[in-house]
């Protein structure tokens, strides 16, 4: 079954094999700060009491929103940071993803963006009902502190991507990155 169905989700779980499908397709930001920091929030499936994992900022493109537009307006909603398409390098990468989750399984394009910005206090006060629902927290992560930490990060290739990113902002634009199919699910698709 597949749709593009935008109902909210119930996060009640569902038999794997009975999960609706919906596809998306998203704008995500590597948000870094003038400390060499990268922004990070903690997700969670509430269907799957005590998981979580780390994700960037960004989220789906409404229809007739482009790339950027989307990843403007995500990052303002996210963080109450405004910035303008110009500040924003790439895009870096594009993949395809599945992620199953306890209600649902979301098939996913994803494009992602890198940002440099002055450390700044996040505010989550546009966050979305299911954001307040599932978003568990924020943190700025420094590039030690996510290659040495246990906890669960989205996309996994995140240190290689924030060091392609870095290339880029130095160079002329180029082609993203292929980051290929890829799952990430907390019940499997």
């Amino acid at each position: 079954m597949s749709s593009d169905d935008d109902s909210p989700r119930t996060f009640v779980p569902v038999a794997p094999d009975e999960r609706p499908r919906r596809s998306r397709s998203t704008a995500r930001v590597l948000l870094i700060d003038d400390r060499d920091r990268i922004l990070l929030f903690a997700d969670s499936d509430p269907g799957v009491p005590g998981l979580r994992w780390w994700i960037t900022p960004g989220g789906g493109i409404d229809d007739g929103e482009s790339e950027l537009v989307a990843a403007v307006r995500e990052l303002e909603e996210e963080t109450g940071l405004r910035i303008t398409e110009a500040d924003l390098v790439g895009p870096t990468m594009r993949r395809t993803v599945v992620h199953g989750y306890s209600d649902v399984v979301i098939d996913q394009q994803d494009v992602f963006y890198a940002c440099w910005v002055p450390a700044f206090e996040v505010s989550t006060i546009g966050h979305t009902e299911e954001e307040q629902l599932t978003m568990a927290g924020h943190r700025w992560w420094t590039r030690a502190e996510l290659a040495s930490t246990d906890e669960e990060i989205w996309p996994a290739v995140l240190l290689d991507l924030w060091k392609d990113a870095d290339v880029r902002r130095e160079s002329a634009p180029s082609e993203p990155a292929d980051g290929g199919w890829v799952e990430e699910s907390t019940v499997p698709a």
